[in-house]
C-alpha cells in the first residue's frame, strides 16, 4: 500500500470514529469544503445528494442524527480497500431510533480523497429497513 492509499484509509477510519461521537463540528473538520455526500436510495430521510461540507453538516447529517437517541447511531467499518485517491468501505450503523425502534443498518461507501479531506462520498445502505422504522 502506498503512503497515499494509507493516508487516506486513516482519514475515513478517522471520520467514522468522529460520525460516531455525534461531534459535528470536529466532523466538519474533515470534510473539503466542496465536498458531496450522495445517498444512493430514494424514499427515506435524508436521500438524494447534499453539496458543500456545511449543508452536509447542517441540513444533511444534524437532522437524521436528530432522528436517533443521544450518541446514536454508532458506525463501525470492516472492511475497507483504497486505491489512489478512492476507498471504499463495508460497514454497519447500529442504535436506537427516538421512536424507540432499534437501527442496525449495513452499508458500502465509496469515497474520494482531495486535499487530505473527505471530498465525495457515495453512501449504499438497506433502504427498505430504513423506511420500516419511519
Amino acid at each position: 500500500m502506498s503512503e497515499v492509499e494509507n493516508r487516506n484509509e486513516q482519514l475515513v477510519r478517522s471520520f467514522f470514529e468522529t460520525l460516531s461521537t455525534g461531534n459535528l463540528e470536529r466532523l466538519r473538520a474533515l470534510l473539503h469544503e466542496q465536498a458531496t455526500w450522495a445517498v444512493m436510495a430514494t424514499g427515506i430521510p435524508g436521500a438524494g445528494e447534499k453539496k458543500g461540507r456545511n449543508a452536509i453538516i447542517d441540513e444533511f447529517l444534524a437532522p437524521v442524527r436528530g432522528l436517533f437517541e443521544d450518541g446514536d447511531p454508532k458506525v463501525t467499518v470492516h472492511n475497507i480497500v483504497s486505491n489512489g485517491s478512492a476507498v471504499a468501505v463495508e460497514a454497519n450503523g447500529v442504535g436506537r431510533l427516538k421512536n424507540g425502534k432499534k437501527y442496525n443498518n449495513h452499508y458500502a461507501f465509496i469515497i474520494e480523497i482531495k486535499d487530505d479531506k473527505i471530498f465525495a462520498l457515495r453512501e449504499y445502505m438497506d433502504s427498505y429497513h430504513v423506511s420500516t422504522l419511519m
